[in-house]
């Protein structure tokens, strides 16, 4: 207990805040100690290959994802014949994505595509109204412009659900919230998450409403009689708290415990400090920035890891350990033997920071055109269908 708390007192992390104190770099293995997790390590990677037979995603070959819960028992499932469904989700606080909030989503994309599964994406209006101080009409707002956002990665409609909580939420779904309910007192409610007697009631009420998209029962229009179906949801680390308390509580239940897939933080532009921040815009390369924009950006905020002169750097190399450019490259250059030499040529000082966010520049905004192209051709329609509750009748297909 002793060990925690110093832990926690150090960095502190959960749904709604990210930081550490000193360098402000979140330790990640003290932050599996904490939460009990397991490191994703790189059996995982090539038995996903053998499973798929397609080439693990790059947020699984370079440790984007990094840890997990059963993951092993989902993999274990599936060689068996048996099926699974794949959830995740998105609190709509802002009209814009970031990077970093695409992570998961092209994530899950792949994980749809390679295991032939169906998804369900929860958009928590509710929670943003009660966390950001916006009006229910607001935050439903934000939800559809936030869907659109998530469609335009690609899902695919006869495998995908998407719902919002204000609209969704009641029948089985709001049985299988009540169920949780009685079995999370307020003293564990408070120990998972913090809350203090300042906070208002919603905020306590609202973990069920987060837990019981991994209970298939939830959803009686796509799984009815398929209550024992495994649920893996890809997320990243920080909404861990509500899935401990959803797996302590889903056996009491008669369910299977969900299974997580969790990644790291994206860091911010300035450096990794956690998260971005949403009221910084020149924190993060958001959807919506031209190429003028993502240019500026890198070239003026992006923290570097190079030397103060060009001297120096020749002597002693960058230190990647702390340079965003190689960071965002890492993340997003499929390229393997590209990223390699980046990281021999950079290192050594004979690649100087300049050419790298170059290359970056030119990384991202193909990413981002991409995407703004894709989401442009998102219509009203589509998202009303996305959202439609009907039975996916090619789920496992």
């Amino acid at each position: 207990m002793e060990k925690e708390n110093e832990t926690k007192a150090e960095q502190v992390v959960n749904p709604w805040e990210v930081s550490a104190k000193g360098t402000g770099k979140i330790d990640y293995d003290k932050l599996i100690d904490q939460f009990g997790c397991q490191r994703l390590d790189k059996s995982f990677v090539d038995r996903v290959f053998r499973l798929t037979s397609r080439t693990p995603h790059i947020f699984l070959r370079r440790n984007v994802f990094f840890a997990h819960r059963d993951f092993n028992e989902i993999l274990d499932a599936y060689e068996r014949g048996e099926k699974f469904y794949l959830y995740t989700g998105r609190g709509p606080s802002s009209e814009a994505l970031h990077l970093g909030h695409l992570v998961p989503f092209m994530f899950t994309k792949y994980l749809q595509e390679a295991f032939k599964v169906p998804l369900v994406i929860q958009l928590t209006d509710d929670e943003k109204c009660m966390w950001k101080n916006l009006t229910v009409e607001e935050s439903k707002r934000l939800a559809r412009e936030n869907a659109k956002d998530i469609i335009a990665c690609g899902f695919d409609i006869s495998r995908t659900f998407i719902f919002s909580d204000f609209d969704y939420v009641g029948g089985a779904f709001y049985e299988n919230m009540v169920k949780v309910a009685k079995c999370v007192t307020y003293n564990k409610v408070v120990g998972i998450f913090g809350f203090t007697g300042e906070d208002h009631i919603g905020k306590i009420s609202f973990p069920p409403v987060q837990a019981v998209p991994s209970f298939p029962s939830s959803f009686p229009h796509l799984f009815s009689g398929k209550d024992k179906l495994r649920c893996l949801i890809p997320c990243a680390i920080d909404q861990d708290p509500y899935f401990r308390m959803t797996r302590d509580v889903a056996p009491r239940l008669g369910y299977n415990k969900p299974a997580l897939i969790e990644s790291l933080f994206f860091p911010a532009l300035q450096g990794e400090t956690g998260k971005m921040s949403a009221s910084d815009a020149n924190s993060a390369i958001y959807v919506t920035d031209s190429q003028k924009d993502i240019k500026y950006k890198v070239n003026k905020y992006a923290f570097s890891g190079g030397q103060d002169s060009v001297e120096n750097h020749r002597k002693y190399g960058a230190n990647l350990e702390v340079d965003i450019p190689f960071k965002y490259l890492s993340f997003f250059l499929d390229d393997d033997e590209e990223l390699e030499h980046i990281r021999k040529e950079y290192g050594s000082g004979r690649m100087l920071t300049g050419e790298v966010k170059k290359r970056l520049i030119d990384v991202l905004t193909e990413i981002v055109e991409r995407h703004r192209a894709a989401r442009a051709a998102v219509t009203d329609e589509m998202v009303d269908a996305f959202m439609a509750v009907r039975p996916l009748p090619n789920m496992f297909n």
